[in-house]
Parts: C-alpha cells; sequence; structure tokens
C-alpha cells in the first residue's frame, strides 16, 4: 500500500487534551504494629534493655557501691577482731583490760586537764585582776625590805643608853645582825632606816649609821614577831649582856605597833640589769 492510500488523519483528535493520570491518593500513617510473635514479657525486656542511665545516676550508683564496700570492710575487721579476741589466752585478755583501762584514764586526766584550761581562760580577767594585785603586794613587800616604804606591825623597841661613851659601832652591828636572824623584817636606828647595805663605823664618842651621825641613847625600832625578838637579844653571852658588861643601859620593851617611818631612797644600781626579758 502506498502513502496516499493511508486513512486520512481525524482533525478532531489533535484538539482533544490528552488525559492526565489521576493524582496517587496520599497514604495514610498505618499504625505501630506489635512485633509478631513476641509476648508481653519479651515486650518489656526489650524497653528496659539496653538501660539508658542518666549522669546522676551513674554517680548516686559509684557512691552506693562505695558505701556498701566501706560497710563490707568494717564488719570483715570487726570480725577478725571478735574471732582474734575468741581466740586469744585469759593472760591476754587481761592485759588488753589493763592496757583499755590506763588508756581510760589517761584520757579522763587529759579531759580534766583541758577543762581546768578552759576554766582558766574563762577566768582570764580575774586572773589578770588577781595578778595585778600580787604584784603591788609584791612591790610594797620589796619596798619595806628596801627602806623605800614605811611600814608598821609587832615588835620591839630597844633603847641602850650609853652614859659612858663605851659602846662601839661593832656592837651596835651584833644587835642588828642578832635581830635579823631573829626574824626582823625592818628595822630603824634613830631615824635612820636600816637595809641591807647598811654599814656602821665609830665617829669620835658616837656612832655613824650609812654615813649619818647618831648620838646615844641608841633607839632601835624592830618589826617581827616579839616572842623571837626578845629572847634573841637576852641569851646568855648575847647583845643584852655584853652592852651591860660595857655599862651600858637596855631595855627592851614588846609592843602590838611598832612604826618604822624613816625612808631610804631607791637606788638605782651602776650595773646590775634585770635579767628577765
Amino acid at each position: 500500500m502506498s502513502d496516499n492510500d493511508a486513512a486520512p488523519e481525524n482533525p478532531l483528535r489533535k484538539e482533544l487534551p490528552e488525559e492526565v493520570p489521576p493524582a496517587p491518593a496520599e497514604a495514610e500513617p498505618e499504625a505501630p504494629q506489635a512485633p509478631s510473635g513476641l509476648t508481653g514479657r519479651q515486650r518489656l525486656v526489650k524497653g528496659l534493655w539496653p538501660p539508658r542511665v542518666t549522669r546522676a545516676q551513674l554517680i548516686v550508683a559509684l557512691l552506693l557501691f562505695g558505701l556498701g564496700f566501706g560497710l563490707a570492710v568494717q564488719v570483715a575487721s570487726n570480725s577478725d577482731g571478735d574471732d582474734a579476741l575468741r581466740g586469744a589466752r585469759q593472760e591476754d585478755l587481761v592485759r588488753i583490760l589493763d592496757e583499755l583501762d590506763d588508756r581510760t584514764e589517761r584520757l579522763e586526766d587529759e579531759k580534766q586537764g583541758l577543762e581546768e584550761q578552759r576554766d582558766e581562760l574563762e577566768n582570764s580577767s580575774n586572773q589578770a585582776e588577781e595578778a595585778r594585785k600580787q604584784t603591788v603586794e609584791k612591790e610594797r613587800q620589796l619596798g619595806i625590805l628596801a627602806g623605800t616604804v614605811a611600814a608598821q606591825g609587832p615588835g620591839i623597841t630597844m633603847t641602850i643608853d650609853d652614859t659612858k661613851g663605851t659602846v662601839e659601832a661593832h656592837m651596835l652591828l651584833d644587835a642588828v645582825q642578832e635581830l635579823r636572824a631573829a626574824g626582823a623584817e625592818a628595822i630603824q636606828v634613830n631615824g635612820v632606816r636600816v637595809v641591807a647595805s647598811t654599814y656602821l663605823t665609830d665617829s669620835g664618842n658616837s656612832v655613824s649609821v650609812d654615813g649619818n651621825k647618831i648620838n646615844a641613847p641608841y633607839r632601835f625600832k624592830v618589826i617581827g614577831k616579839p616572842q623571837d625578838l626578845e629572847p634573841a637579844l637576852n641569851i646568855p653571852g648575847g647583845v643584852v649582856q655584853t652592852l651591860e658588861k660595857e655599862q651600858a643601859t637596855v631595855t627592851v620593851e614588846r609592843s602590838d605597833k611598832i612604826i618604822v617611818d624613816a625612808l631610804r631612797a631607791a637606788e638605782r644600781p651602776d650595773y646590775a640589769r634585770s635579767s628577765s626579758r
């Protein structure tokens, strides 16, 4: 067949649009289906494993593990100690008990010492005031001994009347030494205070005390215990008998109140210094 014999094309077919295929419908989401063939227990295990552990949970787990380990070690140590005591001899048990008693006693002593220190610290203000009072009292006592402070108290008065001029300085010095040995705490001779450095010298028909000339009658004012001072002067061969041999008259009187008011100026040593810091 020739080309001319071909059937003519239908003009209507060219003008019709081509048919558009319908858009596929959107697929609806399918509900999840449980795996087939799994029981409820298996599904639970599959949901819990592998576990999802947070950092906080991990830290808590480590702490609990450490606590449990420490408790286990302590229990084991106590068990070992109990086992050792069970197997110990009676002598060892007695020795251990004695050591525990000694240790308890030492701890009690330490406790008592600490409590005493606490009380001392709590009363530090009172102690400071007491220390100040003691310092003042000590200064007063030293002042009496040094002759820089007046003093009063029980004692004796000894009067030596030398009408013949036979009393010498060494005789008065013997009287001072005898009084000191008997416990005299303060001595005054004719208005001159006698101290540790006092010296007596003859000065013509009189006597000088630390360079101060004094004349008879020599009057000693002494503070101390009268019951000791008077017998010390009247012992056989003592001061009173020696002065009476020199034709001097000696009178000793006890008194409840003797006033020693002669003072010495405080002297600063030239070389000696306090060693305390």
